[in-house]
């Protein structure tokens, strides 16, 4: 007899996939763990192996397309066995959807979706000449006089945008002249565009967890200085031995041994108790094309800055090209937002459920610090901690806080 093989929920926070691709077609025979299909996640796309033996006889939904957990994915039978029966009393068991209302007629002429890679669409669309590519010297700067230049910056204008008609494309006052007259006219032949792109289902999913985060939990912040004077001396010597350590694994390593003192922080709210975790799991965000991934450093506080580093890379690697499993990003108890190598010096982060606190850090900068009384260059890094405030006090957020300071301050200590 025909059996329907459902959208599996492969991940905790799944409700519908992508059908990535299509390891069989329909007539072909199936065995029990064959590869049947690919399915993408909120979080990677996963390879999906079939439970049972039969002959593909219906794919329920085509490559390219979403549909929700435990829908018809296919249905796997005898050979020529009629499977629209099937079909059938599992659409009219589905729950109708309501008739949408019309919506009100808008008032420009609407914007057709794209089903494809999207293209420009022209809202408005007079003649008009295509804007001046901007002329760089060599060296890849604008070439400008001073007059023009000055010019330019008491009216505020864009000089890339400003065509030179001067000895090799420099722009000279003529030029800012006559970008000021037709600027008037220009305005008005300008065409507005836009396009749309279809949100993915970690997009999706991300929007939906960090709100959830952001307007159930109440977060609050600590931000605080470190001196990273020690630290850059002490990563410089572990990799003059040949043993690769960025600042970051030097932070996790940090994190991963104030949270053994601090158990209050590696802490979830359940809704009617709060759980503190022996273990120390450690979520370490990583960006990447759709959006943010968080796979998790397991017992971090047991492992030494490479074998921090090594899991990381392993990590951000499969998560770029999708190959993270489910194992990967469950299981954190706190966890660590990075934007110190994008040229951040400071910033906050959303809480990832269901810790009950985040830290973000950001760049090192060498800033003028006082060290005896006197005043001296210094390398400072700030850091922020986000908190739950239905689990975590500011003294204790405060006291965490030290902790890692004392560590990153005097590496030596996470060595004893």
């Amino acid at each position: 007899m025909a059996e329907i093989v459902r959208m599996p929920k492969l991940s905790d926070t799944m409700t519908e996939g992508v059908v990535a691709a299509w390891h069989k077609k329909i007539g072909d025979k199936v065995k029990t763990g064959d590869l049947l299909a690919e399915i993408e996640t909120d979080k990677a796309t996963m390879e999906f192996e079939s439970f049972q033996d039969g002959v593909l006889l219906h794919i329920g939904v085509d490559k390219g397309k979403r549909a929700p957990v435990d829908s018809i994915l296919a249905i796997l039978g005898k050979e020529g066995e009629d499977v629209a029966a099937i079909i059938a009393a599992e659409a009219s068991a589905a729950p109708k959807a309501e008739e949408p209302k019309a919506a009100p007629a808008p008032a420009a002429a609407p914007v057709a979706k794209a089903e494809t890679a999207p293209a420009p669409v022209q809202v408005s669309a007079p003649a008009a000449k295509a804007a001046p590519a901007p002329v760089a010297a060599n060296n890849g700067r604008t070439k400008v006089s001073p007059l023009a230049k000055k010019l330019a910056d008491e009216k505020g204008l864009p000089l890339n945008y400003i065509p030179g008609s001067g000895d090799g494309g420099r722009i000279v006052k003529r030029d800012i002249d006559a970008f000021m007259a037709g600027s008037v006219q220009g305005s008005a032949n300008a065409v507005e565009s836009f396009y749309e792109v279809e949100v993915s289902q970690m997009r999706k999913v991300i929007a939906r967890r960090l709100a959830e985060s952001k307007f159930s939990a109440p977060h609050f912040y600590l931000t605080m200085d470190i001196d990273m004077d020690n630290a850059m001396t002490a990563r410089k010597a572990i990799n003059d031995q040949g043993i690769k350590v960025s600042f970051n694994d030097m932070v996790v390593k940090a994190c991963a041994m104030a949270l053994k003192k601090h158990p209050v922080i590696n802490s979830s709210w359940l809704g009617d108790r709060i759980r503190y975790n022996d273990h120390v799991h450690i979520g370490v965000a990583v960006a990447v094309e759709d959006g943010l991934l968080v796979p998790v450093v397991r017992h971090a506080n047991t492992k030494s800055f490479a074998q921090i580093g090594t899991e990381v890379k392993v990590f951000a690697e499969k998560a770029k090209t999708k190959k993270l499993q489910p194992q990967d990003w469950e299981g954190n108890t706190f966890t660590i937002s990075n934007l110190g190598m994008f040229g951040i010096e400071e910033f906050t982060a959303i809480i990832n459920p269901p810790d009950a606190c985040i830290l973000a850090v950001g760049g090192i900068k060498q800033v003028p610090v006082v060290k005896n009384g006197v005043v001296v260059p210094g390398n400072v890094m700030k850091v922020t901690l986000s908190c739950d405030h239905r689990v975590v006090d500011g003294a204790s957020g405060a006291a965490f806080l030290n902790t890692i300071k004392s560590f990153l301050e005097q590496p030596v200590l996470m060595f004893v």
